[in-house]
């Protein structure tokens, strides 16, 4: 934390609005930011907001911010504060974000979007009148930032693996197994907008836009809730979103896409994983060994084979900023990074990626599984965007 930009000019002043997990996570990143990436903006950890005032003081105690408050809408007006980065559940995204852009203040928004298309089609066409007064908006897709990701999506680009053909994508985690486990904000479909397949299947969507560049244009998809009712504060209350998703996804060029989701998944902690089936090679990831890439370029080597990539060097992407190689980076350090291309964002005036327009289009990926799910599997078109949707560009 700093008080003045690497330019000299007052630093900014940031608002985190949620303090639990994504808030202890972006807080970090805030903290962090300006040591790594010292040619960014600096920051002031200004504000952090929440609903409990003694847990709130607690955590803005521990994380390094310098004041707290209880109501987000006095704070998105604050002078003190040009960025708002918001962590709630997802049905209070868009009013805040709405607020915060008309209030002239840089948004980060966590992922997904909005609960909905629409949600997510006002947030746009907000950020778009917002960019014309030079703010800046961003959505949390954190994950464009690990460097093995980053690293494959410049493999694909520069054709190592050939025309690609399919992709196999899958996140899954096993919080949830025991039936036991309480009821949370995120199993009611009122606050959280849908369960494992926006929380965790839009990192996969996003993923296979940002890898391929190129839109999903079709779905078919199927959700199951396997435990229909948990028991919370209030007693025993239905749980109204999908426990697991699955889903066949076609691309505009004709890449055939596998996702699938789950919540469910016993003995998986936090297991995205990724393989890229291209005419020449073929790419694969594993979030659980975040640095490694695993590559066959035998197009290009022949006697190549299936090699593991360590991707820790100078020369990868991010890398430059963190440690010497070898020396490898955590699930933490996505976020970091992320906050320092939204600072770069802000000092160039130039929109960052992944836009609102990107998260928009993942949105529409996935009520596009949930209206073919809620149809038998019945393969599903997702609409494009409506030229005025079109936010900025990467």
């Amino acid at each position: 934390m700093t008080d003045r930009t690497a330019g000299g000019a007052p630093a900014l002043g940031v608002a985190v609005v949620g303090y639990s997990f994504m808030g202890k996570a972006h807080s970090n990143a805030w903290r962090n930011v300006s040591a790594f990436f010292p040619d960014a903006p600096g920051v002031r950890q200004q504000v952090l907001v929440g609903r409990d005032p003694a847990a709130l003081k607690t955590a803005a105690d521990r994380y390094g911010w310098a004041d707290t408050a209880t109501d987000w809408r006095d704070v998105v007006t604050r002078a003190d504060v040009d960025v708002v980065d918001i962590c709630t559940p997802g049905h209070l995204h868009a009013e805040i974000a709405l607020a915060a852009l008309d209030a002239g203040k840089h948004v980060l928004l966590e992922k997904p979007l909005a609960n909905t298309v629409a949600e997510s089609e006002a947030l746009v066409a907000a950020a778009r009148a917002a960019a014309e007064r030079g703010v800046v908006s961003m959505t949390g897709f954190n994950y464009r930032r690990v460097p093995a990701l980053a690293l494959a999506r410049r493999m694909i680009t520069e054709g190592r693996i050939g025309t690609v053909r399919q992709v196999r994508a899958s996140y899954l985690q096993d919080w949830l197994v025991d039936e036991a486990a309480p009821m949370t904000w995120r199993l009611r479909r009122e606050s959280a907008g849908s369960g494992v397949l926006g929380d965790l299947g839009s990192h996969l969507v996003d993923q296979l836009h940002h890898l391929l560049d190129e839109p999903v244009v079709s779905a078919s998809g199927h959700l199951r809730t396997f435990v229909p009712e948990r028991t919370g504060d209030h007693g025993t209350e239905p749980v109204t979103v999908d426990d697991a998703a699955w889903a066949t996804l076609e691309t505009a060029s004709g890449v055939v896409a596998s996702l699938e989701v789950s919540r469910m998944a016993t003995s998986r902690k936090n297991a995205l994983q990724i393989e890229v089936y291209g005419t020449t090679g073929s790419l694969s990831f594993d979030l659980e060994r975040l640095n490694e890439l695993g590559v066959d370029d035998r197009g290009l080597d022949p006697d190549g084979g299936v090699r593991r990539v360590l991707v820790t060097e100078a020369t990868h992407p991010y890398l430059d900023a963190w440690w010497p190689p070898g020396h490898t980076l955590g699930w933490d350090s996505t976020f970091t990074s992320q906050a320092a291309d939204f600072l770069a964002a802000v000092a160039s005036g130039n929109q960052p990626s992944p836009s609102f327009a990107d998260g928009l289009a993942v949105q529409r990926v996935l009520a596009a599984i949930e209206e073919s799910a809620g149809r038998s599997g019945a393969r599903v078109d997702v609409p494009a965007p409506h030229p005025a949707a079109h936010q900025q560009e990467d």
